[in-house]
């Protein structure tokens, strides 16, 4: 071996290695050894609805929880913008007291300017916010894959996750080959 550089020593080490393995095992051992039954057309149909029911129901309260944040986050810009458009005179010329003795068109221009300028960094902060939120509860791992409603023996959450919406009784080990 004299002549090899050091490089190559080290790569046929690993080859060497990785001859000695067969292949890796099963990625989870649950599954994998239980084979799992379809269920017949009724009931198949029947767990289809409740699964389409479930995932509805969390991608509502998913879009409810953005709602109510971006609404929060961006209440400034709302507002801004909102005074803006209604004391200038050329698109809404609203006839409020504030708006004759304080706002004037050019005071209303800035408004509206200010108001969508300070929108993105306002929108980068709710973006962040909900994912922040989302991923502390888990509430995107409540979304059930629709094999539940094909096969039998299936678990209602995955693996290693303990979302809220998850049974109690699934494990918390996280397998995964890294």
């Amino acid at each position: 071996m004299p002549g090899q550089e050091p490089e190559d020593f080290g790569a046929e080490i690993l080859s060497e290695k990785s001859r000695m393995i067969p292949g890796l095992p099963p990625y989870d051992m649950d599954e994998q050894l239980l084979p799992r039954q379809p269920r017949s057309p009724c009931c198949c149909l029947a767990w289809t609805l409740l699964i389409g029911t479930m995932n509805s129901l969390v991608f509502l309260l998913n879009l409810l929880l953005m709602f109510v944040i971006f609404t929060v986050v961006l209440l400034p810009t709302i507002v801004v913008v909102y005074f803006g458009f209604q004391c200038h005179s050329q698109v809404l010329h609203s006839s409020a007291r504030y708006c004759k003795s304080i706002l004037d068109d050019n005071s209303s221009s800035a408004l509206i300017i200010l108001g969508f300028v300070i929108m993105s960094p306002l929108l980068v902060v709710a973006m962040a916010i909900y994912c922040s939120l989302a991923r502390r509860l888990q509430l995107l791992v409540c979304f059930q894959p629709y094999s539940l409603a094909l096969y039998k023996g299936g678990r209602w959450c995955h693996p290693g996750e303990g979302a809220l919406c998850c049974a109690r009784g699934c494990s918390r080990q996280l397998k995964a080959w890294v």
